[in-house]
């Protein structure tokens, strides 16, 4: 597994700001630009400043053979998603840390996000995609143009590709499932997003092989990722399986939905019905009760594309990378021990 190490690694910018300089300057000190004009203090103050926080150039950033335009493409889906908000905060912040900048196509309307990006492509303004488009069939995965284009898939897996971005959606829902367990609950059911997305049917398939691997009774229903989708899929749940103490849902926009299904259903959370959901946002800690979430690395995944797709533009092979960041329950009071 790989990770982003983001969080572990001082940045450029913040040698910069140790030494005094900016970063363009702390950059050619570090680089040995022999063009540099700067007193020898300054020079001297940049690499005291790198040396005291054990600052390292990104190996790929320094070896770059592809790249001509310093401009990477971060196709998205609809700005509505506010996963997406973090994962592109992540992206944005390794891409300056790599000297390079992010253009954002959002992927609104059919047809209009892959001819914005072929643009892109065949106008030779991008050294490389990101594409974190959560549709199954785009038509921008069999375009000629993009087979000729360093890119790497982001929070979804293309089976067969060997470039895929991905976070251990299995383990986010094996440990929603560990955390009712351990508050007694055995009689489970999923709030399942459609299985055609790849991130759905990953969270799916955890939450089925982990429940087997507890023995507890585990019921699943899809709907789609909004409230209306959750309530839908919760009701189902709910009214075919009555004996199901707890939900877990595989959006926070769908745990909403599902306490209206269990306010319709008079089932009060969390006295009769534990709810958990997949992803952390800070409108959980506002609904009624506080939502229990699991935190997924966002933001470390936003910067783990970048730096898989700068490897790509420094010559090495694709590969598929896994976040290593763990999921992380947020306990909040939506989840209790069962009535």
């Amino acid at each position: 597994m790989s990770g982003s190490g983001a969080a572990l690694r001082h940045r450029l910018q913040d040698v910069a700001r140790n030494a005094g300089v900016s970063k363009s300057i702390a950059s050619r000190v570090l680089n040995g630009d022999p063009a540099l004009l700067v007193r020898p203090e300054t020079r001297a103050r940049v690499i005291e400043a790198a040396r005291e926080l054990n600052y390292r150039p990104h190996a790929a950033a320094r070896g770059l053979k592809r790249a001509k335009t310093g401009a990477l493409g971060l196709l998205v889906p609809p700005l509505t998603n506010p996963v997406y908000v973090r994962i592109i905060r992540g992206a944005f912040e390794q891409a300056l840390e790599l000297d390079f900048v992010v253009l954002l196509v959002e992927d609104v309307e059919p047809g209009q996000a892959e001819q914005s990006a072929s643009r892109l492509i065949q106008a030779g303004r991008i050294d490389g995609l990101m594409i974190a488009s959560a549709q199954p069939d785009h038509p921008l995965l069999d375009s000629p143009s993009l087979q000729r284009l360093p890119h790497v898939f982001v929070n979804r897996a293309v089976a067969g590709s060997g470039r895929n971005v991905v976070m251990d959606e299995m383990s986010a829902s094996a440990t929603a499932l560990d955390h009712l367990v351990a508050l007694g609950h055995r009689r489970i059911g999923h709030v399942a997003g459609p299985r055609e997305l790849d991130t759905a049917r990953r969270r799916t398939v955890g939450f089925r092989k982990h429940a087997s691997e507890l023995s507890v009774q585990a019921e699943v229903a899809e709907g789609d990722f909004g409230e209306k989708g959750g309530a839908t899929a919760a009701r189902t749940l709910l009214l075919d399986h009555p004996g199901l103490t707890a939900l877990y849902a595989s959006t926070l926009s769908q745990a909403v939905g599902v306490f209206h299904a269990g306010w319709e259903l008079r089932r009060k959370v969390p006295s009769d019905l534990s709810v958990i959901a997949y992803d952390d946002m800070p409108l959980a800690d506002y609904l009624r009760p506080p939502l229990t979430t699991i935190r997924m690395p966002l933001a470390e995944l936003g910067a783990a594309a970048v730096e898989a797709l700068v490897s790509q533009l420094a010559g090495d092979e694709p590969r598929d990378v896994t976040v290593a960041e763990k999921p992380q329950v947020v306990v909040r009071s939506s989840t209790a021990p069962p009535p």
